[in-house]
């Protein structure tokens, strides 16, 4: 497992999934371009995260798109093979590990304190340049209870207002929101730490959205298969991840507020404009030739769908399989298009009874912000729009196959199809039920051993290799 976030970096680079840019960039639009150009025009298998060794105006590095960068980087990240990234959730989801203590840090070798501690000596970037308000910190964010040594880690984008303030993206009913709000009603200030370049399973976990009072640390924990290394920060209480390569410490007073937005979300539009708690920043902490991450969204498909698209299904697949029993689910697939959370989630599983389907696709619906949920038999690659497409002309009977769920309440961001009444959005949901319900011919192949005779003859022939795909791999393997 890959013990900090330059191990990761460094193993990346070696396989491909991360290329480094020498010449000189302009962090106010350069570097988002880049990456938009990199998830937009290339397609996943062929996709990499950026390093810009030489930004203007920073003697630091800065890196994006790197752990989200496709689905290989993904499970490199978490030291598994892509197949095995919901099963590495579902163990680190029933398997946490409490995180251990420390006292000395590579993330404090520099420390910068009061006017010492200014955000312009970072390589942040304008992430949509152009539109955006201003340059964003778009990293984990970790807050405390007051009185409690219980924590939060989540994403809430931050608005550079200045060298020593910024705007914080958090809403109520959110962890951080929550938790700061147990140190505003004592009137006191709630400590606040950004979390820059951390161990890979640590950032994985922080995107992810987990029950109340259950610990990022500890199931990024059980995701690195070891404990992470906490330290006190200088200036406040919270522990943040040693092996981090920049933290950034501050504190947000009790109704201090100003405007966030506007900012390009990961559902692929603008965000409103709209009144956000304020941080004053106290210290900025970092490792001697400290690289800068910060994770790229907007438009999908992006880095920020990546990431949550897998922690998302990995939390409905451990809450299916785990919790509810439901064993006979083979995988779990959530699309790159919207966030990763009110997008469409696929199942593979071996149904044990007529209607199985139809029950698994609607108690993933329930348990989720899915917008649709599709469930397909096992042999079906749910990762191929090819395969789907097949699989649901060949399988599903809409009149018989369909149920549209009504009157959902959608988070007020989330669903843009909707107008909001009152500040609420009331959608709706649809399953699928795609799996076999009558019986089926053989496939129009010739048998698996005649199919892979017929590589030599291709091979001989001089005709170009090529790898088999999944989809024609399941059907030949039935043939």
């Amino acid at each position: 497992m890959s013990r900090s976030f330059r191990d990761f970096i460094a193993v990346a680079e070696q396989q491909g999934l991360l290329r480094r840019i020498t010449q000189a960039v302009d962090v106010s639009w350069e570097p988002a371009c880049l990456a938009k150009w990199a998830f937009q025009a290339l397609p996943d298998k062929d996709r990499f995260g950026l390093l810009f060794d030489n930004v203007k105006g920073s003697d630091l590095t800065l890196c994006t798109g790197a752990l989200g960068a496709s689905r290989q980087a993904y499970a490199l990240a978490l030291d598994v093979e892509p197949e095995q990234i919901n099963a590495q959730w579902e163990n680190a989801l029933v398997n946490p590990l409490k995180p251990v203590t420390v006292e000395n840090a590579p993330c404090q070798e520099v420390v910068l304190k009061g006017d010492d501690a200014k955000l312009s000596d970072l390589p942040i970037p304008t992430w949509t340049p152009g539109k955006d308000a201003a340059p964003y910190i778009t990293t984990t964010v970790m807050t405390r209870l007051v009185d409690s040594d219980n924590q939060n880690s989540g994403v809430y984008r931050t608005l550079v207002r200045d060298d020593h303030s910024v705007v914080v993206n958090m809403n109520p009913r959110r962890g951080g929101h929550d938790q700061c709000e147990t140190w505003w009603k004592q009137g006191k200030s709630a400590p606040v730490a950004w979390v820059i370049g951390a161990d890979p399973a640590y950032q994985l976990a922080s995107v992810a959205t987990l029950p109340t009072g259950v610990q990022e640390m500890e199931i990024a924990g059980g995701l690195k298969g070891a404990p992470i290394e906490l330290v006190k920060c200088v200036t406040n209480d919270i522990l943040i991840p040693a092996n981090a390569e920049i933290i950034i410490e501050g504190e947000i007073a009790p109704g201090e507020l100003d405007k966030e937005g506007p900012f390009g979300e990961n559902l692929g539009f603008m965000c409103e404009i709209s009144d956000k708690p304020v941080a004053r920043i106290s210290a900025i902490t970092r490792r001697k030739d400290a690289i800068y991450y910060g994770m790229t969204s907007q438009m999908p498909p992006s880095e920020s769908t990546m990431l949550q698209s897998h922690a998302t299904a990995g939390m409905i697949n451990k809450i299916l399989r785990h919790d509810l029993g439901e064993i006979f689910i083979s995988d779990f697939h959530i699309d790159l298009t919207f966030g990763g959370q009110m997008a469409h989630g696929i199942i593979a599983m071996t149904p044990q009874y007529q209607g199985h389907g139809m029950k698994i696709g609607r108690m993933a619906a329930e348990v989720s912000a899915l917008k649709r949920v599709t469930v397909v038999d096992e042999d079906v690659d749910i990762r191929d729009p090819l395969h789907m497409d097949w699989v649901l002309n060949a399988r599903y009977n809409p009149s018989r196959d369909t149920v549209i769920i009504k009157d959902v309440f959608m988070r007020a961001a989330m669903d843009p199809s909707i107008e909001a009444v009152d500040g609420v959005k009331i959608g709706s949901k649809i399953v699928i039920d795609g799996t076999r319900s009558v019986p089926e011919d053989e496939f129009s192949l010739p048998p698996k051993e005649t199919m892979m005779k017929a590589l030599e003859t291709w091979k001989s022939a001089g005709l170009p290799d090529f790898d088999i795909p999944k989809r024609a791999q399941m059907r030949i393997d039935k043939s």
